[in-house]
């Protein structure tokens, strides 16, 4: 790879990684929502591939671009708090009203993606702050191993935990469980700061680093396939050998190698059409920039409209794929819209909530 100019706009790959998220979060929840009947392979192994490449993207994500926006010097633990614990807060509501208002189906203080991604902000704030130490990313990444070695060994004793404490089990326990899906986190926020900081330095180095990191993916992605010919894995995509608690799954064994492998490659080739090719693809920007506006929209859109209220079904392929480029097209618009306005209604609050200036 070869730098791109070091301008703002180098950081477009990020939101081309989140919009490639958003669509394939879409597709998980159309394959679950706008099919039913017999379940196929084909179906199967889709909601599969979406489940372990969308939410962990997001999640890794939260990580790696907290240190991008750190400027100028170090910032303070109260400052950092200040930033991000609010922030953080507001994703954990919109996490509970996504429950109230749109999955009813689901207890209101049910854990969901957008609840561990706010928590995961809080509490990744005193990391972040502690990355100015030099010990910190080993420190941190040891952190991140331990607390996932910790939920392995305590997986066979959580389902009777989650059994006798059924609403701790709800909110923390439940869809990607904050625990252990912060180390997913945790281990995204080092290597967001090893890359900045490498990038700082040499924009050069910087992209030879995610080159490097693409390649470890595509090792272990490789390594992913040959783990499951070698031990004649029954469904080789699929849940079967991840953890299950409180009905939903936790990658483990070779899933490992398949999630950190999307992620890598990801990562890297994204940077590499974008920066590199210099193929902006504005759709996929926007997608990305307007991601957790577009999480919300999207479940409206897929489940209670056209599930619930309309009762479409596209059980055919050819009508699945061609309704989800309708939708995929409407979300870019939407999303396109959003942006428009966000920035003014934006200013326009700050402005109001400014106190106003009187004369002495």
């Amino acid at each position: 790879m070869t730098p791109a100019e070091p301008a703002p706009s180098r950081l477009a790959y990020l939101d081309g990684v989140r919009g490639l998220a958003i669509v394939v979060m879409v597709l998980n929840h159309t394959a679950r929502w706008w099919m039913d009947g017999h379940m196929t392979w084909p179906r199967y192994h889709l909601i599969w591939i979406t489940l372990t490449v969308a939410a962990p993207t997001f999640l890794f994500l939260v990580g790696f671009c907290l240190p991008l926006s750190l400027r100028g010097a170090p910032e303070s633990l109260g400052a950092l708090a200040r930033k991000f614990v609010p922030r953080g807060v507001r994703i954990i509501v919109y996490g509970l009203l996504l429950n109230l208002l749109v999955l009813r189906d689901e207890p209101i203080l049910a854990g969901g993606v957008l609840q561990t991604i706010g928590l995961a902000i809080i509490v990744m704030t005193p990391a972040l702050w502690l990355l100015r130490f030099r010990a910190a990313p080993v420190v941190l990444l040891t952190l991140a191993v331990a607390g996932y070695v910790a939920f392995a060994l305590a997986s066979a004793a959580l389902p009777g935990f989650v059994a006798r404490h059924p609403l701790v089990g709800l909110v923390l326990f439940y869809d990607f469980p904050p625990w252990p899906w912060l180390s997913l986190v945790l281990i995204g926020l080092v290597l967001g700061w090893t890359w900045l900081q490498t990038h700082r330095r040499d924009p050069a180095a910087g992209a030879r680093w995610l080159a490097a990191l693409a390649a470890l993916g595509v090792v272990l992605l490789v390594a992913f396939v040959v783990y499951d010919w070698w031990a004649a894995t029954p469904v080789r995509i699929g849940l079967a050998r991840d953890f299950l608690l409180n009905r939903h799954r936790t990658p483990r064994g070779a899933t490992l190698f398949w999630v950190f492998g999307m992620l890598f490659v990801s990562l890297g080739a994204t940077y590499w059409v974008m920066e590199v090719r210099r193929l902006r693809l504005r759709w996929l920007v926007v997608l990305g920039q307007t991601a957790l506006f577009l999480y919300f929209v999207h479940q409206v859109i897929v489940f209670v409209l056209v599930n619930q209220w309309l009762g479409w079904r596209f059980n055919e392929w050819p009508w699945f794929w061609l309704a989800n480029a309708v939708l995929i097209v409407a979300l870019i618009g939407i999303g396109w819209a959003w942006r428009e306005i966000r920035s003014p209604l934006r200013a326009r609050l700050i402005r109001v909530g400014r106190p106003a200036l009187t004369a002495s």
